[in-house]
């Protein structure tokens, strides 16, 4: 029986994509040093069985010896970059727990009035000339009206003195904000940004996320200060 170089480079190349398919951080060396025996036997039976009168030349047999040398180090890399994103994760959680105590602002509309009052932040995608923050109580009813007047885009903070627009003072609690904000009449995009403290840290499939009191779970992304 003579087995054709092309018939054995099909069946390798099948192999490698075989292995490909299934490569990633759930390779394991077992499945790369199989895929290596089976190139061999593969490879030792072409040339027991090729055709005396038309051997395999040299550059056949270095290709397909590379080609099992690349799959081999494909693997090995594979191996390395899950143990580096391993690493980099844990190191992340251990950054993260620096965060612990800490006071940030993320993104949210929440604003806990306390003695000192109350702290919050908004972020504009562009110059606006008129920019109000209200204030609003549990039922979406407005309590209060802060004008900011004109601001610059990008991020800016605003304190309110947990007063109502009649002058009252408001019982300390939590409450909830609304950003209007335009330029020339026409609209700008306002984010709100919520001010609290980091109550714990944690590493999932979506990165870490840090626990906010009265916000919840955050994404690294969606903080913008530490204090």
């Amino acid at each position: 029986m003579t087995v054709s170089v092309a018939s054995a480079q099909q069946s390798y190349a099948a192999m490698a994509a075989a292995y490909g398919e299934g490569a990633g951080a759930s390779a394991t060396t077992g499945s790369t040093k199989e895929l290596s025996d089976r190139f061999l036997k593969l490879l030792v039976t072409q040339l027991r069985n090729q055709d005396p009168m038309n051997p395999m030349e040299n550059a056949e047999l270095t290709s397909q010896l590379a080609q099992m040398s690349t799959v081999e180090g494909i693997a090995s890399l594979n191996s390395s970059m899950t143990g580096l994103t391993d690493l980099f994760r844990a190191s992340q959680v251990l950054q993260g727990a620096a965060l612990v105590g800490r006071q940030v602002m993320a993104e949210g509309n929440l604003l806990g009035l306390g003695a000192a009052g109350a702290v919050g932040g908004i972020e504009l995608a562009n110059r606006a000339d008129d920019v109000k923050v209200r204030v609003l109580d549990a039922n979406g009813a407005t309590l209060r009206t802060l004008d900011l007047g004109d601001q610059e885009a990008g991020l800016a903070r605003f304190v309110w003195d947990g007063r109502d627009d009649l002058g009252n003072v408001l019982a300390q609690g939590d409450y909830q904000f609304k950003v209007e904000a335009s330029a020339a009449g026409k609209s700008v995009f306002a984010a709100p940004y919520s001010v609290g403290g980091v109550l714990s840290v944690s590493l999932n499939d979506d990165g870490m996320q840090v626990e906010i009191s009265g916000l919840g779970m955050r994404g690294l992304a969606q903080i913008r200060q530490i204090y």
